[in-house]
C-alpha cells in the first residue's frame, strides 16, 4: 500500500494528540509524520508509534511535501495556513469550524456521507462533535422515513472546552470539599455540581451558535436541506464523552422495532436498549472509542409520526480525531 507524508496542525493539543494516537491504532499508512503547533510549543518532543517526533513550528514551508494535513487548531490558524496547504498539493482535513458552511468545501461523517469527500478542492471540514455523535445515531433512521425536524439537547463534557475543563472541575470540587472559594476561569460559573446552559455565543433568536450547528450541519451532512432542529446545549460536570436526547419527527410513523433493527445495523453505532435491565447509553461507557451508543428508543407521545432516542459517543475521538483521521482513510489509494 502507498504510503503518505501526514502532518497534523495542533498537534499537542488534546485533539491533536488524540489524532496521534488514532493514527497508530488504525494503523493509518504513514511515511512521515510532522507534528506542527504554536512557536511557544515548537522544540517540544512527543512520542509516536514508539518513536520521539520533535514538534515544529507551522509556517507555510511547513506543509511542502505533504499529502494530508490533519487540522486541530482553532479557526484563525486554520484559516491563516488553509492557502498554504492546498498550495502545497495537501488534503487539509480540518477539525475546525472555519470552514463547514463553505459551500465548496465537503463536510463528512464517513458513516454518512462518504463520498462527499471525493468532491474536495483541497480541504475537507469535520463537523462539530456533537453534531457527529447525533446524526451517526439517527442517520439509519432517515433511510426508514425521512426525518421533518428534530428537538435536541446535549449534555456537553467538560474535555469538550479543553484540556482546562476537566482540570478546572477537579480543582473545584476539591475546593469545595475543603471550604475553600471557587474560582472558575475555563467555565463562565462554577462547574462542579452544577450545570450551564449556554455553549457558544448568542447567534439567532436566542440560540447559540453551538445550537445552531446541529440544524446547519445536519443539514449539509444527512443531505436533508429542509431539515429543521431546535437544540439546547447544555456543559455538565461530566470529564468526558457527550449526551444527546432527541427527539424525530418522520413523515411517517417509525415503529421502535424497526428503528432498533436498524441502528442495530448501523454502521458506527451500537443498540444498548435493555430498560428493564438497566442497560442503556452512558458515557462512562462510550469514552475512549469510537462507536456511538443508541438507546431509550420510544414513541414520541406528543406526535404519532415521532420517535425518542438517547446516545453517547467520545466528543475527543469520534466526535474529532478519529471522524478526522476516517475522513483521511477515504482518500488512501489502493
Amino acid at each position: 500500500m502507498k504510503e503518505y507524508n501526514v502532518a497534523i496542525l495542533g498537534a499537542t493539543g488534546a485533539v491533536g494528540r488524540e489524532m496521534m494516537k488514532v493514527l497508530a491504532e488504525r494503523k493509518f499508512p504513514i511515511r512521515e509524520l510532522h507534528l506542527l503547533a504554536s512557536a511557544r510549543s515548537a522544540g517540544t518532543v512527543l512520542e509516536w508509534n514508539g518513536s520521539p517526533i520533535t514538534v515544529e513550528e507551522a509556517c507555510d514551508a511547513a506543509f511542502e511535501g505533504m499529502d494530508i494535513v490533519l487540522g486541530a487548531a482553532e479557526n484563525d490558524i486554520a484559516k491563516r495556513f488553509a492557502p498554504a496547504i492546498v498550495k502545497a498539493g495537501a488534503v487539509f482535513v480540518d477539525n475546525s469550524s472555519a470552514f463547514r458552511m463553505d459551500p465548496n468545501v465537503p463536510l463528512v461523517v464517513p458513516e454518512i456521507n462518504p463520498g462527499d469527500a471525493k468532491l474536495h478542492r483541497g480541504i475537507i471540514a469535520n463537523p462539530n462533535c456533537s453534531t457527529i455523535i447525533t446524526v451517526t445515531a439517527v442517520n439509519a433512521l432517515n433511510g426508514l422515513s425521512p426525518i421533518r425536524s428534530m428537538t435536541a439537547s446535549t449534555y456537553q463534557a467538560v474535555s469538550g472546552a479543553g484540556a482546562g475543563g476537566p482540570l478546572e472541575l477537579a480543582e473545584e470540587v476539591e475546593a469545595l470539599r475543603t471550604g475553600k472559594p471557587v474560582q472558575p476561569k475555563v467555565f463562565p460559573y462554577q462547574i462542579a455540581y452544577n450545570l450551564i446552559p449556554q455553549i457558544g455565543s448568542e447567534q439567532f433568536e436566542g440560540y447559540t451558535s453551538e445550537e445552531m450547528k446541529m440544524q446547519n450541519e445536519g443539514r449539509k451532512i444527512m443531505h436533508l436541506p429542509e431539515l429543521k432542529v431546535s437544540c439546547t446545549c447544555v456543559r455538565v460536570p461530566v470529564v468526558r464523552s457527550h449526551s444527546i436526547s432527541v427527539s424525530l419527527h418522520f413523515d411517517r410513523p417509525v415503529s421502535v422495532d424497526e428503528a432498533r433493527a436498524a441502528i442495530a445495523a448501523a454502521p458506527g453505532c451500537r443498540l444498548v436498549d435493555e430498560l428493564a435491565k438497566k442497560e442503556y447509553p452512558m458515557p462512562l461507557d462510550t469514552s475512549d472509542q469510537d462507536i456511538v451508543f443508541v438507546g431509550r428508543i420510544r414513541p414520541d407521545l406528543t406526535d404519532e409520526n415521532g420517535l425518542c432516542l438517547w446516545c453517547c459517543g467520545d466528543q475527543v475521538r469520534k466526535g474529532a480525531a478519529t471522524n478526522a483521521v476516517q475522513i483521511a482513510e477515504l482518500l488512501l489509494e489502493g
